[in-house]
């Protein structure tokens, strides 16, 4: 049994192309189904679905055998346990940093001033932080992050971006892009050395269909 870690939403609509290809169509429909294993049209194939940022665990620890996970989600997690031989190319958006409009981040980075960062991506912050010698304190939150620079929890945010409408209707702007972000295959490694011959294919399929 091969077992597909995956996501619901944008990860999950855009990875079903991919599936196709390689000849796996799944029974149902996440987005309507409250099943969290799907079973597909091929019986020695099974799709769970789990939390985005639990997919790397889940293949780390073998509760699943392959999975898709974004960028950003994998840059959290660490690479412990886990094989990624294929970008994706889907999912794509941008980690930036966003702040207010009234507020000058340049001449604040410029000053050395200590800023407070809000994010759920902390250990991305903290590395791209670090990398421009700029002293910052990491406030963590899991959602609602525009709303920390309106109400002064923080001084800027550090958060994925797609079309950035969010970001304009809250009256904030992005002002540096830390990463360009897309979804990334997973397997875990010790189930790539004893399931090769069913593994390898499916690997193979993915890496023709992104071309």
């Amino acid at each position: 049994m091969i077992t597909i870690a995956l996501s619901k939403g944008r990860i999950f609509d855009e990875t079903v192309p991919l599936l196709k290809a390689a000849g796996i169509v799944t029974r149902e429909n996440p987005e309507t189904s409250r099943k969290l294993i799907l079973e597909t049209n091929r019986r020695n194939v099974r799709v769970i679905i789990v939390r985005a940022t639990d997919v790397p665990t889940y293949v780390q620890f073998g509760g699943a055998d392959i999975g898709v996970a974004g960028k950003d989600v994998l840059d959290e997690h660490g690479g412990d346990g886990l094989y990624t031989p294929l970008d994706l190319k889907i999912a794509k958006c941008r980690m930036m940093v966003a702040v207010r409009k009234d507020f000058d981040y340049a001449s604040a980075v410029r000053q050395g001033a200590r800023l407070k960062i809000a994010t759920k991506y902390v250990q991305t912050a903290r590395e791209h932080f670090a990398n421009k010698g700029v002293h910052v304190d990491l406030i963590k939150l899991y959602g609602s992050m525009e709303l920390a620079p309106l109400v002064g929890l923080a001084d800027a945010i550090v958060d994925l971006v797609s079309t950035g409408g969010t970001l304009k209707a809250n009256g904030l702007v992005a002002v540096e892009e830390i990463v360009q972000i897309s979804s990334r295959l997973v397997v875990n490694q010790a189930a790539l050395k004893l399931k090769r011959a069913q593994l390898q294919p499916l690997i193979d399929t993915f890496t023709r269909a992104v071309g």
